[in-house]
């Protein structure tokens, strides 16, 4: 789950913030040990929560796939916390309640005239953008509206629906709780998460997060929060001093590349910690240690 928070001292600026869950257990797990299942989309909203009561004065928007923006979540969003999510393509939308007559009987309607579904949308003449989004330009066909979802008729949505022209993915619909929000700025939101998602790959391919090795409670619990970790301090020194060191591979297959990648920051990592190594090694004469031995050490360290 990806969190967007525009602080105070900042307005104008996005400030994205990876949110690590609660241990999730499996209903098999709470049978077996006991405790209280909860489902990773109320653990979701049960870290919002935690977090809109931890800073009362800040405002967040909530960035997360299908799986955590349906309607248990959408339903008990805290009030400092706007949520950007993908959307069904056959979507019942529906337009505010018609106001109450005067002399009218019964219940007051919930749900107004029924719109479009996203999939509808597209059917007539749409809007062409072009967005930089995922590191490139996309073009695509929008169409934007405001509605209402049929499971939470009182919250007002801004729906968006994409046809790509390039890229090759199929049609799409997302939403977001904050209806002053453009349709581009819903659509460069949402591709903001990719960076999180990026992370936690990065995490299970370069540092081995996984499948750890892991068999007591505490070496679970240490284990996301150690690799994030670590993670980050690799990041931050990448930027703060380990790009001055940084050599592209020659790689003529790929000469699109432009930025380096996470393997990148970690190669350059191993081969400044090698050549200190190399460095400060004492001379022949200072010890007896046979620097063929430490070449081969270091060298193995940095493979």
């Amino acid at each position: 789950l990806g969190v967007l928070v525009r602080f105070r001292f900042a307005p104008e600026r996005w400030f994205c913030l990876p949110i690590l869950f609660r241990l999730y257990r499996s209903r098999q797990t709470v049978t077996q040990h006991g405790g209280k299942y909860s489902t990773r989309p109320e653990l979701a909203l049960e870290l919002l929560h935690l977090l809109g009561r931890r800073f009362p004065r800040h405002r967040f928007h909530a960035v997360a796939d299908a799986a955590y923006g349906g309607q248990n979540v959408l339903k008990y969003l805290p009030g400092n916390c706007h949520l950007t999510s993908r959307l069904v393509m056959d979507a019942r939308l529906y337009d505010a309640p018609p106001p109450r007559t005067r002399g009218q009987r019964g219940r007051p309607r919930t749900r107004g005239r029924r719109l479009p579904t996203p999939e509808q949308m597209l059917q007539p003449r749409a809007r062409r953008l072009t967005l930089h989004i995922y590191g490139r330009d996309d073009r695509a066909r929008v169409a934007h509206t405001l509605a209402r979802v049929h499971a939470v008729p009182w919250r007002r949505l801004r729906v968006v629906a994409v046809e790509p022209l390039s890229g090759g993915r199929p049609r799409q619909a997302f939403y977001s709780t904050d209806p002053s929000l453009t349709a581009e700025q819903i659509l460069t939101l949402y591709a903001r998460r990719w960076a999180i998602e990026q992370t936690f790959q990065d995490s299970k391919t370069q540092l081995g997060f996984k499948e750890p090795q892991g068999w007591t409670r505490r070496a679970v619990e240490r284990t996301a929060p150690t690799g994030m970790l670590l993670y980050s301090l690799i990041v931050l020194w990448f930027a703060g001093a380990g790009h001055r060191s940084y050599r592209p591979v020659w790689r003529p297959w790929y000469a699109s590349k432009a930025a380096p990648s996470f393997a990148d920051m970690l190669r350059t990592l191993r081969c400044e910690s090698a050549c200190q190594g190399v460095l400060n090694t004492p001379h022949p004469r200072q010890g007896r240690r046979n620097p063929v031995t430490i070449l081969r050490h270091l060298a193995q360290q940095a493979a």
